[in-house]
């Protein structure tokens, strides 16, 4: 029975020599070499790069080329996968929290709205659309702090706690503080935190954004889930926001086209 190197798969990271796959083999089975795993790959457009990659991971010889991992000549939000400026993994990471934001989030779910229709409370309990547009900026500045600067969770200063917690928590300190705004100003705040976490996304590396924390209260937890917590987290508000919308005051009935 003969084998194609392709037929065997490495978790995401790890680097398993030939010699040691030979030692897993039932007796009478060979490997059979695949040389077009071999052959060179230009890694100047993403179609190669995704190829090229599939090839290193398979064989667990090389690391992708971060500098050489961008399509110069197919650019758009719609073309995820590694960007310039950052490790490949946090690149392409960085080019699915974009697309969440640009293409189908907050600031899609929020366009043309007016003061009066972010301040718009239904009852007691509920939660105006601008506070859970200031909350997804207080959670990014809170996963900011804890990943990038090291800090224990909800160990921040009292002066960060004063400005965040009301939108972070939201409840009766949202209902009551976060009001009287029109959209640019959250829209504005949004900009800002997000500049704050590429900013330090560049300056950090694949091992770093897999590294795992161990005292995260969900278990071992990496930088990568904690952030892609906060791309989701903002597609589960925006779905509240859009729910909220529709139902303010004079919304226009619902026509029925998909997100």
């Amino acid at each position: 029975m003969r084998l194609g190197i392709s037929n065997f798969a490495t978790p995401i990271g790890v680097h398993w020599p030939l010699s040691g796959w030979l030692q897993l083999l039932p007796e009478g089975v060979q490997i059979m070499p695949r040389p077009d795993a071999f052959a060179a790959v230009s890694l100047t457009t993403r179609r190669t790069f995704v190829a090229g990659s599939a090839a290193a991971l398979g064989l667990g010889f090389c690391e992708a080329d971060p500098d050489r991992a961008f399509a110069a000549d197919v650019t758009g939000p719609n073309m995820l996968g590694p960007l310039p400026g950052y490790s490949p993994q946090i690149g392409t990471f960085v080019s699915q929290l974009t697309w969440m934001r640009e293409m189908n989030g907050v600031l899609r779910a929020t366009e043309k709205l007016t003061q009066a229709d972010l301040d718009y409370l239904f009852d007691k309990n509920a939660n105006t659309i601008g506070a859970l547009m200031l909350h997804l900026a207080a959670t990014e500045t809170y996963y900011q702090m804890n990943t990038f600067d090291g800090m224990k969770w909800d160990s921040w200063p009292a002066d960060i706690k004063k400005k965040w917690d009301p939108a972070m928590n939201l409840g009766d300190a949202g209902r009551a503080s976060i009001k009287g705004h029109d959209r640019d100003y959250y829209v504005n705040i949004l900009h800002e935190v997000r500049e704050k976490t590429l900013t330090e996304f560049r300056k950090k590396d694949d091992t770093w954004f897999l590294a795992a924390d161990k005292t995260w209260p969900w278990g071992p937890t990496n930088n990568l889930c904690k952030w892609f917590h906060v791309c989701e987290h903002e597609a589960h508000h925006t779905g509240q926001i859009a729910m909220l919308r529709k139902r303010l005051p004079g919304a226009k009935p619902d026509s029925g086209s998909g997100g």
